[in-house]
């Protein structure tokens, strides 16, 4: 049985911002993006723990999966069956906060 997605609203702010930004000089490249970034995560529903532990924050339960350049930042949440979508933050900025 698949594992319900949820985004939380700070990974939805982070992806308007960035489609925003990737829009202003183009369009299609933000829509293709949006595309790539979207099959990501809907593997996750799948294959929960497919991306690797952050080791920067220390709990095996945070994630990750690179769809360049971003990092998508996620929460395993076993015990209900959920994944949630915590960050969507580009490499370059280092580390996001949780």
């Amino acid at each position: 049985m698949a594992y319900q997605l949820i985004w939380s609203p700070t990974a939805r702010l982070d992806l308007r911002d960035l489609l925003a930004y990737i829009s202003e000089d183009d369009p299609l490249a933000a829509r293709n993006f949006a595309r790539g970034l979207f099959g990501a995560v809907e593997r996750l529903a799948e294959f929960p723990e497919s991306g690797r532990v952050v080791p920067e924050f220390g709990e095996s339960t945070i994630r990750e999966v690179i769809r360049r350049p971003c990092l998508i930042v996620y929460r395993v949440r076993s015990e209900v069956r959920q994944v949630e979508i915590v960050r969507v933050w580009h490499g370059a900025r280092g580390k996001p906060e949780l």
